[in-house]
């Protein structure tokens, strides 16, 4: 069955929260140093293959968009169209957000902090309303509707609000034989990935994308993986290894 073209995933660089080890979630935390030279190793990892994506997609985060500019702006290819969308944003991580991973799992029992951090179906405990309100007040997000304004987020909640972005855009690019750069979060891309390969709430737990490490995927046109072109990093280093390199 022929092929569609190849869809290419990469979470942001590292960023200042990342760096910090706190629950980022959907604040906006920029790249570090760090970051930032991660991107241009992405860039690199994608020039030496051949890679040149023909649309990028972006959360409305700026790690996101920031790293995606410095991979664009390093393949020379800054002019091809982006589309962003709080789809493709990082899980909302609630009331937990801008805390420090360490000062919550003194809090409560280890299997709570787990299933908050790496569980499909149990979310942390809600964003307030205050907090909600202030986070809401950024003109990006001003035509969104009350639904798509979430106090917390499963990687369940995730996967349902990526769903038709796959459908009704990325797919179609694909279909099309175009190349979409995705620049998306850990748990945005752990959802799409569920998603292609057909994992379980189990196997997905076990899913942990590093930063910056490009991956490609290939499928046909029924939208199925082609065998033995797709799950697996561009990066020399971990090219022979699987993406599902256990817990983070």
């Amino acid at each position: 069955m022929a092929r569609t073209g190849a869809l290419i995933l990469l979470r942001h660089g590292q960023s200042a929260g990342n760096a910090a080890d706190v629950f980022t979630g959907w604040s906006d935390s920029p790249l570090s140093e760090l970051g930032r030279s991660q991107a241009r190793g992405a860039a690199e990892t994608l020039r030496r293959l051949g890679v040149s994506p023909t649309v990028v997609h972006t959360s409305l985060l700026r790690r996101s968009i920031t790293t995606a500019e410095i991979v664009t702006d390093s393949l020379g290819c800054g002019w091809v169209p982006v589309c962003r969308t709080w789809r493709l944003n990082e899980r909302h991580y609630g009331a937990l957000t801008g805390r420090r991973k360490r000062a919550v799992a003194a809090e409560v029992d280890s299997s709570v902090f787990r299933a908050w951090r790496r569980s499909f179906a149990t979310a942390p405990p809600a964003m307030s309303e205050r907090h909600a309100a202030a986070m809401y007040a950024d003109p990006r997000y001003a035509t969104l509707g009350p639904e798509a304004r979430p106090l917390t987020e499963s990687l369940a909640d995730v996967w349902v609000r990526m769903r038709p972005y796959w459908t009704d855009v990325l797919y179609p690019q694909l279909a099309a034989g175009g190349t979409p750069l995705v620049v998306g979060h850990g748990n945005s891309l752990r959802a799409l990935v569920m998603f292609l390969e057909g994992l379980s709430p189990a196997e997905v737990e076990l899913l942990d994308v590093p930063t910056a490490a490009p991956m490609r995927y290939e499928l046909d046109q029924r939208g199925r993986l082609v065998a033995g072109a797709g799950g697996r990093y561009l990066d020399p280093v971990t090219a022979q290894e699987p993406i599902r390199t256990g817990p983070g």
